[in-house]
């Protein structure tokens, strides 16, 4: 799996947003208070392998199933220096994956979510799109007609999705984009843009694999997160989260350690590792369980829900955050 949040701004000196609004359930927003935390080194910065940048992110779909993937990018445009959001999501159709994409140039700072963008259904595999939305003017390209797909909606290869915004190259995604690009008019300057969160709504057994990327200049990280229930008052019952191959976080007795979190040190950054399987355990079925990975930015030295008033009074932006919701099935 992978991991990366923040948020944006469209004035220089406005707040950012932070990104822990961003895709986090309000059920996992109350409990903070209740933690305590314990850090678990899982590498080194020395360990981190590939330095591609990015936050790109690649499942093992062998136990679980994805049903919709939502990621947000942060994209700062050169000529003004107005900051982005972009919404790119992939959910399964009763047919086909259905792709919609969203840009947000004025987050407001208080409750705001990204169900509130105004995205644009792209109903064909193939096609381009123009519209206006607040001072931006958006050209969207797209083509999954011959995309690669496993058992998500969202393609392997094969496919391209690029975004202009004010004639800048504002996201560009796929192993065909520069295919696309290459058929613009003029070349166009690149804006930055960077993966500040996603989203994976997950539907099968109590197990989910996935690799995330904490920092861009560090390397993918195999993650593995494990649900066993047998019977409502178990002793057996438990959670089990591994990174690497390396136990970090072990859970007994769900009916009473339904919450929780821990720290993790990953390529040598703190990464909070929060859990919530109440909904799982106790609602009704299929009940879904949440898991939340966040990197915490440098700003920030504590549980970084404790942390967000201060991150913001200082003009920080929020680490990167990749949030698992999962209708989970025991083994």
């Amino acid at each position: 799996m992978q991991l990366g949040r923040a948020t944006m701004v469209s004035k220089a000196k406005r707040e950012l947003l932070p990104s822990s609004h961003l895709l986090l359930p309000s059920s996992m927003k109350n409990f903070a208070s209740c933690f305590s935390e314990h850090a678990v080194k899982v590498s080194e910065p020395s360990c981190s392998g590939s330095s591609s940048s990015g936050n790109s992110l690649v499942v093992d779909t062998s136990c679980s199933v994805l049903s919709a993937v939502t990621c947000l990018y942060r994209t700062r445009l050169i000529a003004t220096r107005k900051e982005l959001l972009i919404r790119v999501a992939w959910c399964k159709g009763h047919a086909d994956p259905v792709l919609s994409v969203g840009i947000e140039d004025n987050p407001p700072l208080d409750g705001w979510e990204p169900t509130a963008m105004n995205c644009q259904l792209l109903r064909k595999k193939k096609g381009s799109r123009a519209y206006a939305t607040g001072d931006c003017a958006v050209r969207l390209h797209w083509d999954i007609s011959s995309a690669k797909f496993g058992s998500g909606p969202e393609p392997i290869d094969g496919f391209y999705v690029v975004v202009v915004v004010n004639s800048e190259l504002a996201l560009s995604l796929g192993d065909m984009s520069e295919e696309c690009t290459r058929r613009f008019e003029e070349a166009l300057p690149v804006a930055e843009s960077s993966m500040i969160s996603r989203k994976e709504k997950v539907i099968g057994q109590g197990l989910h694999s996935t690799r995330a990327r904490f920092r861009d200049d560090g390397g993918d990280h195999e993650i593995t997160i494990r649900c066993k229930e047998d019977g409502w008052d178990a002793k057996e019952s438990e959670l089990s989260v591994t990174v690497d191959k390396k136990r970090v976080v072990h859970v007994r007795r769900l009916r009473w350690n339904f919450r929780g979190n821990q720290t993790l040190f990953i390529d040598g950054s703190p990464v909070d590792m929060m859990w919530d399987v109440h909904g799982w355990r106790f609602g009704n079925a299929p009940g879904w369980a949440v898991f939340m990975f966040r990197k915490r930015s440098a700003l920030e030295s504590r549980l970084w829900l404790e942390e967000e008033t201060v991150d913001r009074e200082k003009g920080g932006a929020s680490g990167f955050s990749l949030l698992i919701q999962q209708a989970f099935k025991s083994t």
